[in-house]
């Protein structure tokens, strides 16, 4: 099992855009239209399955909404910021 992170390595790593909610990490990614978003989607869907490390992914109208924590740590990994990093490259 992965170690969590102490809030001070969270903030330290954390890429732009990206906020902390309690025990996840958050970012809305805005598109210009909803089949953008929904291609988006499919692409972190990709990444995150190779990674074996599944985000809770909402998309909306123009939006999609990311949270990503390790659930058998209890917070925040590297896992969990290395898969925001490629999340960063796709878009």
């Amino acid at each position: 099992m992965a170690d969590t992170l102490s809030d001070d390595e969270i903030a330290a790593q954390l890429p732009d855009g990206w906020d902390r909610d309690g025990d996840e990490i958050v970012r809305t990614y805005e598109f210009e239209t909803y089949l953008g978003g929904v291609g988006f989607a499919a692409g972190a869907g990709g990444l995150a399955q190779e990674a074996f490390h599944h985000p809770e992914m909402t998309i909306g109208w123009r939006e999609v909404e990311v949270r990503l924590t390790t659930h058998d740590a209890g917070g925040v990994t590297e896992k969990d910021i290395e898969l925001a990093e490629r999340f960063e490259e796709l878009v």
